[in-house]
């Protein structure tokens, strides 16, 4: 599997010798992300030379899109914007690649391997190969309008690639100045994506030119603003990206600390100490009054659809969100209690035993559980809860070691919850992360 990256500017990455089988030339790489399990990884690489290599076959599906310069495929000469599809165990043609370009270089389902051929015409593909190789002029094509822009329109797309089988899809996107979504989402697919162009603002960061994420699938995202001039990204999918939009968002985690306290470590015995936060501690007021008028037009825009939505406010002020939904559930469970049962009325089984600990904490701090009178345990009414919000393969599927792969959802099944990065990995140079939405 690949790690979580969000935010990265490509600048804090090391240079590395290219990894270009075959080929004659000197070239670097910046390994964007990398899956030690099967090979496949995203780099930007970087010709010092002229660099060629001669007609083969790839042990990886293979993706080449040029930021600047130029490639000559096969006596096909494209420059910036240029994209070259060539799929694992379909020969290919020789590649040249003139000195000074600068490529976006993706290999998927494997590694760098390359095979060199006598000729084209003479090498055979391999039995499970399927597609064919692509080339693509981007710069000619023309922008389309996303069929589901997000709440708002203002989202265009150009498509490179897309598989028919599997879904995978690679394609150009950009958002005009002044598109917004004032929501989270999360997806059954992992998103990875370069920044080519412009400015935005997001829950993670500062997406501007040369910033790369990769997030698994089902990692929540959002509270996108699009800044002066747009932005346009180069954004890959290992399945059809469906979107699954969540608002009034909260995290709240802790538990008791054993042998450390708010003044540090304290190795001698002592009753554990309580701990606890959340996105709302987290948060500062960051938003400028640009983003909020965004995102307010976000949320206008969907009430104007009919759509019931929450006005949008700046993290970490207000109310702590995780507080108030832990007292409109304690409130549930006072007004069952007084009915003489739990009014689980949701059609499953909210399996939480919560009578081990007292939570109405005084911050005393005082744990003497033996002292404690005895409990009925109560279940609170949170909404989905436990198993409910898994998929159905969570435990028992291919992928089981991996909650961040790609999830096989067609509509009319569950939607499993987000998978929650709360820290995620940011850049040191340029990326910004603040809690929002968290």
């Amino acid at each position: 599997m690949r790690p979580h990256v969000e935010l990265i500017q490509e600048d804090d990455y090391v240079w590395h010798g290219a990894e270009l089988p075959g080929g004659e030339g000197r070239a670097s790489e910046r390994r964007l992300s990398v899956d030690e399990e099967d090979g496949s990884s995203s780099l930007r690489v970087d010709f010092h030379t002229g660099w060629g290599r001669s007609a083969g076959i790839h042990h990886a599906n293979t993706e080449y899109y040029v930021l600047e310069g130029e490639i000559d495929y096969g006596g096909r000469k494209i420059g910036k914007g240029g994209y070259l599809y060539a799929p694992k165990g379909v020969p290919v043609d020789y590649l040249k690649v003139a000195e000074g370009t600068k490529l976006l270089h993706y290999r998927e389902y494997g590694d760098a391997g390359f095979d060199a051929v006598d000729s084209l015409g003479g090498a055979q593909r391999w039995a499970d190969a399927r597609e064919d190789l692509i080339v693509i002029d981007s710069e000619a094509m023309k922008w389309d309008a996303v069929p589901n822009p997000g709440p708002m329109p203002g989202l265009f797309i150009k498509y490179l690639h897309v598989d028919p089988v599997t879904g995978f899809y690679t394609r150009l996107v950009h958002a005009q100045e002044g598109w917004s979504d004032h929501r989270l989402a999360h997806h059954p697919c992992y998103e990875e994506a370069y920044t080519t162009q412009g400015h935005m603002e997001y829950n993670f960061g500062t997406l501007d030119l040369g910033t790369y994420f990769f997030r698994p699938a089902r990692v929540k995202h959002g509270h996108f603003t699009t800044m002066e001039g747009g932005a346009t990204w180069l954004l890959r999918s290992d399945g059809e990206l469906k979107n699954w939009y969540t608002q009034n968002e909260w995290v709240r985690w802790g538990g008791d600390g054993v042998n450390y306290t708010p003044e540090g470590l304290n190795e001698e015995p002592h009753q554990p100490t309580r701990w606890s936060s959340s996105t709302h501690d987290l948060a500062e007021p960051w938003r400028t009054e640009e983003d909020m008028r965004q995102m307010t037009a976000s949320w206008q825009f969907q009430i104007d659809q009919g759509q019931d939505n929450t006005p949008v406010k700046h993290q970490g002020t207000g109310l702590d969100p995780s507080v108030r939904a832990i007292i409109a559930a304690m409130k549930r469970a006072d007004a069952d209690s007084l009915q003489g049962g739990h009014g689980d009325d949701h059609g499953h089984s909210h399996d939480h035993d919560h009578s081990h600990d007292d939570h109405s904490h005084d911050h005393g701090h005082d744990h003497s559980h033996d002292e404690a009178p005895a409990r009925e345990s109560i279940n609170l009414d949170w909404g989905w809860a436990g198993r409910d919000v898994e998929h159905p393969d969570e435990r028992t599927g291919e992928l089981a070691h991996n909650w961040g792969a790609r999830v096989t959802w067609k509509n009319g099944d569950p939607i499993p919850a987000p998978i929650i990065s709360s820290l995620p990995v940011r850049s040191r140079s340029r990326g910004r992360w603040d809690g929002d939405g968290m």
